[in-house]
């Protein structure tokens, strides 16, 4: 397949209909990677009408597949992505600049989603009974699928935010529309391809490479599209919430987080509890470059542990190795490109300009033999002395920034803590269990952890409360987000109602 054939359209691998390209860089050297097509509207409008065909007012093949052979092909991926792990991961490394074990540990992840719905569907009974209080009366709730369905991806986890969309919506009996992000589309590329190798029919699972705009806005005003799952930022999820609100399609939105890690000083009561506190301080915000919408980008830290933890983690951070996600021995790799490296640029200015205290990082590194010159590397930063009013605290920046503020007691701990308009993830540190339980009971946010950062399940519903977004993905929520439900009431022994007299 040449290279600049990356649509993919019931069942066949073609060009852009206009013929455009688009070159994907390395974000490393900024070096050509891969040459994809430049999709636009009628690429687009193809795909749809393909998937509209295979589905076919839910009368298609794959929507009339048994549950048993839907969650059959989900394990064929799955046992696929293992087989091609190291090619996989090896693309997702260079197309995204993370480091080549965060792109095993995403391939494995992928997989377990994959599974998981499968075995969820797999699982289930033949619909939920509903008691209607009569013998002559049997009431059940059945589901059915959306239909075509419109899924939009991000940069910075393209193949794990691909499986998210992709696995449920498979699993419920939709077909699909892809759509990945022109800066990393290679992996999902690769994905499709491995759809059709596990047996799917032509025209269920299609695929679109291009732009937001012309691409993405057009698979959320398209009028065939029957729901729209999109994860990205604030800005182009309320795009893409206008576009799709005339035909009142249903609308899934992952618009990411300013989480804040709350740390209590008995969490850094012994040298073994500092140390695992700083360590993991480190992971929550700069795995992935802090490229991570869950990233625990606000450190909340009680005052009285506040110097020696930040200065602690400042010389941590300043060791972290950067450099090619690809060789041995690299921590972080570079931001995913030169468009992100100005913003994050951008917000360290601002945070200075505006009072915060730099501890460490604030600039580009020394080029080096694993870290070319073009590259778009940024030095872990920590920004100390923050307060809730700098932009760099309460926008998401999306790089490797962590900012720090204080606090003196729980309920001022809390009330930082939720001081933000998103409302994603975050963590509370401590060795009182009473207090663990109250302080993540009152945190506004669709994940918090415990004394830890980051782990997440695929049976357990992952996303936001405010500005982070709408509806739920993962769990038996993510499943339900690609159903419709249909309550078929069934009268055994019907007779007339008289509710008329003549």
């Amino acid at each position: 397949m040449a290279s600049a054939e990356t649509i993919h359209v019931d069942g066949e691998w073609r060009a852009a209909a206009s013929g455009a390209q688009r070159e994907v860089l390395d974000p490393a050297d900024a070096t050509v990677l891969a040459v994809v097509a430049e999709g636009d509207a009628a690429d687009a409008d193809a795909a749809v009408a393909a998937a509209r065909r295979a589905f076919r007012g839910g009368e298609g093949d794959w929507p009339r597949t048994p549950v048993a052979e839907r969650a059959a092909l989900l394990r064929r991926v799955a046992d696929l992505l293992q087989r091609d792990r190291e090619t996989i991961a090896l693309t997702e490394s260079r197309d995204t600049g993370k480091t080549l074990e965060e792109g095993r540990v995403d391939v494995d992840d992928v997989t377990a989603a994959f599974r998981y719905f499968a075995d969820l569907v797999i699982n289930e009974g033949g619909g939920r009974v509903v008691d209607a209080g009569s013998d002559d009366v049997h009431s059940v709730v059945v589901h059915e699928p959306v239909g075509v369905c419109a899924l939009i991806t991000p940069w910075n986890y393209p193949l794990l935010q691909a499986s998210w969309k992709i696995a449920p919506a498979l699993a419920a009996g939709n077909t699909f529309v892809i759509k990945p992000s022109e800066v990393t589309p290679l992996s999902t590329v690769h994905l499709v391809r491995l759809l059709a190798e596990a047996g799917l029919p032509a025209g269920v699972a299609n695929l679109v490479t291009g732009a937001g705009d012309p691409v993405g806005a057009r698979l959320a005003e398209h009028p065939h599209v029957d729901l729209v799952s999109f994860t990205g930022g604030l800005a182009s999820g309320a795009k893409v919430a206008r576009a799709a609100a005339p035909a009142v399609k249903k609308v899934a939105l992952e618009l990411g987080g300013k989480n804040p890690n709350v740390v209590f000083a008995d969490a850094c009561a012994t040298e073994e509890d500092f140390d695992t506190a700083v360590d993991q301080a480190l992971n929550a915000a700069f795995i992935h470059s802090g490229q991570v919408c869950s990233a625990g980008s606000r450190l909340i830290i009680e005052e009285s542990v506040r110097d020696r933890f930040v200065a602690e983690l400042a010389r941590r951070a300043e060791r972290i190795k950067l450099g090619r996600g690809t060789e041995k021995g690299v921590e972080c790799g570079p931001l995913v490109s030169a468009q992100q490296l100005a913003k994050v640029e951008a917000y360290v200015a601002s945070a200075l300009a505006e009072g915060a205290a730099l501890r460490c990082g604030g600039k580009r590194p020394e080029p080096s033999e694993t870290r070319p010159a073009d590259g778009y590397f940024y030095a872990p930063t920590v920004l100390d002395l923050c307060h809730g009013d700098m932009t760099v605290v309460r926008e998401e920046t999306f790089g490797p920034i962590l900012t720090v503020e204080t606090f003196h007691t729980e309920d001022e701990a809390v009330a930082l803590a939720n001081d933000t308009e998103y409302g994603l993830a975050g963590a509370v540190w401590t060795k009182d269990a009473g207090r663990a339980r109250r302080v993540a009971g009152r945190l506004r946010h669709g994940t918090v952890w415990i004394n830890d950062y980051h782990p997440y399940l695929p049976q357990a519903e992952w996303g936001g409360f405010g500005k982070s977004g709408t509806g739920r993905e993962l769990g038996p929520a993510g499943l339900a987000e690609y159903r419709e439900s249909k309550h078929v009431y069934q009268n055994l022994a019907p007779k007339p109602v008289r509710w008329f007299a003549g």
